[in-house]
């Protein structure tokens, strides 16, 4: 098992946490990574994009003139997509871009996603945060004496001073354990957990 410093929220260590390596110190399968990350960004498209074909554009029931005699080409609708305010051929329609990929998929994504901040040193390791008010003041003070600037932080469970002490401050985002996702990992620098969140992934992820 690897070993990582937990330090309390001024910054100082506390003691020495051990790391699962299957969970921690894995294989870094990228591919597993890029699949998942491409899974999250898809589901997330609204695909509320639209346009109208030729039959959905309002107008154009009566033939603009005669089949023939006119010298003009033969023309059956003026909203055919070859003029002015016709309809558009082959347009984008509301669709869902939503998909899964298997859960054993996401497991190993999100231990490779670990292992690699992990193993760039941009792991941290806090025993728990205790604001007195959800101040942002004092959580940016906090996050001062830990030289964070660009990071995700998880913790165990709804705490609603951390998560409104966070809300105004740039490029730190608080996630809750079972938001947790492969994409925000990647997105922030560093990436933060408490030793609860830490103990709980651990049987999460394990096996």
């Amino acid at each position: 098992m690897a070993k990582i410093d937990l330090l309390d929220q001024a910054g100082q260590k506390v003691s020495d946490l051990a790391l699962k390596e299957e969970i921690f110190s894995c294989e870094i399968k990228a591919h597993l990574i890029h699949e998942v990350v491409k899974m999250q960004l898809a589901n997330r498209r609204a695909g509320t994009a639209s346009t109208k074909n030729r039959s959905a554009v309002r107008g154009g029931g009566k033939k603009p003139w005669r089949q023939k005699g006119t010298g003009r080409a033969r023309v059956g609708t003026i909203r055919s997509p070859l003029w002015k305010g016709g309809g558009v051929v082959f347009g984008p329609t509301p669709r869902d871009f939503s998909y899964k990929v298997p859960k054993k998929v996401r497991k190993g994504a999100l231990r490779s996603a670990l292992s690699m901040k992990a193993g760039e040193g941009k792991l941290l390791l806090v025993d728990k945060f205790n604001l007195k008010e959800a101040k942002t003041r004092e959580f940016a003070a906090i996050l001062n004496s830990l030289s964070l600037h660009d990071a995700l932080i998880v913790i165990a469970q709804s705490d609603e001073k951390v998560e409104r002490a966070a809300r105004n401050i740039p490029f730190i985002k608080v996630l809750r354990l079972e938001g947790l996702n492969v994409y925000d990992i990647m997105r922030y620098e560093t990436l933060v957990l408490t030793q609860e969140v830490v103990e709980k992934l651990e049987g999460v992820l394990e096996g």
